[in-house]
């Protein structure tokens, strides 16, 4: 075992460390309050190299599996909505890499990010509003006819939904069979009946658009579905005949794949939160002394740093694990999820508790962190639901 990291990954720290520091913490409270995506800051992550599906494809040829999170943690230490503007995409993409043909990941991959010149972004649709972790609830339809698919249905809660090029959208075929039922569809922004609805306001992650996508009679070829027409009625034939079609939902396991992502980005949010309360701390006095030397505070840092350390090992080892193909017997990945997700909202609630008054106010960033943090509870499975995961993956022996 060797946790050290190579220089080339130290290097990559840097790199993305130097971005965030210059090009998202100087606009990111200006991005908060005006909601606007910031499309300036995606197109120099772009230029840089930080938004690309290279950076992907690099991050598969990692054994370590930590390429993805070095990165995210210091964007995500940056701005956690500017950071879901850069990575948002990355949903998506895993869901099209994991279900879609060799054919479909070369042809709608690239479209997701577009060019240097003019990025692009995806969007991921699942959660519908009367179905969120309950995905075998979905009601979006996808009916054949003829050499097409007709979708019907409206999305909730998309990251990207307002901006994206291309989506990916899971609905449901055959109602019979539950999740078992449902497939994934590669759709296009200019396919005729898909259509933006309602964009979000939000307590935090402001500057990431959240929108209802609206799928009315949307029209799309057959070859649409991800994985092909044939995998997907063969898969309908077993459902029907009763047997296995797979332990989890298309959305599911894109979610699982995804998770560790998810729980970094909560660490690089608590470190930023740690950082500024650590230094804070150090220049406020109370009572003839820096606040740094009352024991209160110094348990209360002591505190923060050790659960951001726990959970950033959590998402190393999941990470380490999906990169080298080994299972997640005991859900590694929601626990990773869920320990930084906690993490998060408990680190920044104690910085705004040693900044006191002025962390309550929007002077200080620490209030900022304070509401992008509670995303990390709730979206891509809720702390219940990872308990729920866990849980189950305990008890299937």
């Amino acid at each position: 075992m060797d946790l050290s990291l190579t220089e080339e990954q130290l290097e990559l720290q840097k790199w993305a460390h130097e971005f965030a520091e210059k090009e998202i913490r100087p606009v990111a409270a200006q991005y908060d309050e005006s909601e606007e995506f910031p499309w300036p800051v995606v197109k120099k992550a772009a230029e840089a190299g930080l938004y690309s599906l290279d950076l992907y494809m690099q991050s598969q040829q990692d054994a370590s599996g930590l390429t993805l999170p070095l990165v995210m943690e210091e964007i995500f230490w940056g701005c956690a909505g500017i950071g879901l503007c850069i990575f948002g995409t990355g949903l998506p993409l895993a869901a099209l890499a994991g279900a879609g043909t060799p054919e479909q990941l070369l042809e709608w991959a690239p479209k997701m990010f577009g060019t240097t010149e003019d990025p692009k972004v995806g969007a991921f649709g699942v959660t519908e509003p009367q179905a969120g972790s309950d995905v075998r609830s979905l009601r979006t339809r996808a009916v054949r006819d003829g050499d097409e698919w007709v979708l019907n249905g409206t999305k909730v809660f998309i990251t990207n939904g307002g901006v994206a090029e291309v989506y990916v959208i899971v609905a449901t075929v055959d109602p019979d069979l539950g999740h078992r039922g449902q497939a994934s569809f590669v759709i296009s922004k200019d396919d005729p009946g898909i259509r933006p609805g309602k964009k979000e306001k939000k307590l935090g992650i402001r500057a990431s658009d959240t929108s209802e996508v609206i799928l009315d009679d949307c029209r799309i070829p057959l070859d649409r579905v991800l994985g092909g027409v044939d995998k997907l009625e063969a898969k309908l034939e077993r459902g029907h005949k009763g047997e296995a079609t797979g332990r989890s939902s298309t959305a599911l396991a894109a979610f699982e794949r995804t998770r560790p992502s998810v729980a970094i980005q909560a660490v690089g949010v608590a470190r930023a939160a740690l950082e500024f309360a650590i230094d804070y701390a150090k220049e406020r006095k109370a009572f003839g002394v820096a606040i740094s030397e009352h024991q209160s505070i110094q348990n209360m840092l002591a505190d923060m740093a050790l659960e951001i350390e726990a959970s950033r090992l959590l998402v190393h080892r999941a990470a380490w694990l999906a990169a080298n193909g080994l299972p997640m017997s005991k859900a590694e990945g929601s626990m990773s999820k869920l320990k930084a997700g906690d993490t998060a909202v408990a680190v920044a609630e104690k910085a705004v508790q040693i900044l006191g008054g002025y962390g309550y106010i929007k002077e200080f960033p620490v209030e900022k962190w304070y509401r992008d943090s509670k995303i990390y509870t709730i979206f891509e499975g809720t702390s219940e639901i990872q308990r729920m995961v866990i849980a189950r993956a305990l008890l299937s022996d």
